[in-house]
């Protein structure tokens, strides 16, 4: 379990680099450290454009993990039909949507309170 702060970054790091890799779009980062009773210190949040798409952006950020910090998620949930997939990192969650799953759920506006990073690709 991750607890130091370099730790963590490096992991949010490696997070958004597995995202990157695959062209994962929208990636947002909320910071959720300032809000009472949360149950992790950060959200990840992202689109892929299709079941198989979403399902290799969490393949490319499993792999990046696991490679570089021998990590890996405490928890995966959602990987069966590929719309809402789940990563718990424990201090880190990574919510990898489908476009209009995204849009239903909303799960930005439920932590309208998080501090929020629109993260830009590169290729952006």
């Amino acid at each position: 379990m991750l607890d130091k702060k370099g730790d963590v970054d490096n992991l949010i790091s490696l997070i958004l680099n597995g995202i990157e890799e695959v062209k994962g779009l929208d990636i947002q980062l909320l910071d959720l450290r300032e809000i009472e009773n949360t149950a992790c210190d950060y959200f990840i949040i992202c689109n892929g454009t299709s079941n198989t798409h979403v399902n290799a952006v969490v393949g490319s950020i499993q792999k990046i993990v696991s490679k570089t910090i021998q990590d890996k998620p405490w928890h995966v949930e959602g990987s069966e039909n590929g719309e809402w997939v789940l990563l718990d990192y424990v201090n880190v969650v990574v919510h990898v949507f489908q476009k209009h799953i995204r849009e239903y759920y909303d799960i930005e506006s439920l932590w309208g309170d998080a501090k929020v990073t629109a993260i830009t690709s590169p290729s952006n």
